[in-house]
């Protein structure tokens, strides 16, 4: 009988203990706060008495990017995050596109430079996101084709300019009754659609499609004054100018 009531005092003092425990941790967790950092970051709250740490103590980094190498001055109790922003004044990546590693880990936006160990003078590698490189490479290659595609499209335009003087000149003729020859209308029209054929083979989106629509415009319009000139050539009547013969009268004869 003594051997059970010890052995069920000693369960309910484990018992009690393990409640005490469980209970101290559920409150340990409830305390921890959560700030927001400027940066719109949310990291979790410091708390500097506890730490032991002066909060103005700065610490040098060296960041290695590739073959580059650069220091930078910021407060030991930063983040990673607030370290990579820094970082983008001088390396032109934003926040989302950098990855830190310390101590061949990688490091998220809220971890604290001190509390990874991280003292002065300790070495940082940076890199840039695989998906940043990526996405980098699509908007050159687009880049290309844009600037590709409005090269093409300027090309288009002097010839489209040159064809309009011309076209310009037979309408004024035909409006003055001067006949041209037939031909010289017949190739203005196989020229400029040649033009035509050009700007549908050209790719293009956005505002370079808008300059494609605006050239393929102009070769309609003057396509279609040809086709209005080449019916009312063909009406117009040769001017015929009547030559004026003078006339001379005979000398007068003299007489004997």
């Amino acid at each position: 009988m003594v051997k059970t009531r010890s052995h069920l005092c000693a369960k309910m003092s484990s018992s009690s203990t393990t409640t005490a425990m469980s209970t101290s941790c559920r409150d340990h967790e409830d305390e921890i706060e959560w700030e927001m950092r400027p940066g719109g970051m949310l990291v979790q709250k410091r708390n500097d008495k506890d730490d032991g740490v002066p909060p103005l103590l700065n610490v040098r980094l060296r960041i290695l990017y590739g073959v580059l190498r650069y220091e930078i001055s910021v407060n030991s109790q930063a983040t990673f995050g607030e370290v990579k922003k820094v970082l983008t004044s001088k390396t032109g990546l934003q926040i989302g596109d950098q990855k830190i590693t310390y101590k061949e880990k990688e490091r998220g936006n809220g971890e604290y430079l001190d509390r990874c160990g991280v003292k002065d003078r300790s070495k940082l590698i940076l890199m840039e996101d695989p998906s940043s490189i990526e996405r980098k490479y699509i908007e050159m290659r687009k880049n290309a084709r844009i600037q590709t595609a409005f090269r093409a499209i300027s090309d288009v335009s002097m010839e489209v300019d040159k064809l309009a003087e011309q076209v310009s000149v037979i309408e004024k003729s035909i409006l003055n009754g001067v006949k041209v020859p037939e031909i010289q209308i017949t190739t203005l029209i196989e020229m400029l659609m040649r033009q035509a054929i050009k700007l549908d083979n050209i790719s293009a989106e956005g505002d370079v499609y808008a300059q494609k629509h605006l050239q393929g415009k102009r070769v309609q319009r003057c396509v279609e004054t040809l086709d209005v000139l080449k019916i009312s050539n063909p009406l117009i009547k040769p001017v015929v100018v009547a030559a004026k013969w003078e006339t001379f009268d005979p000398p007068p004869t003299t007489s004997q």
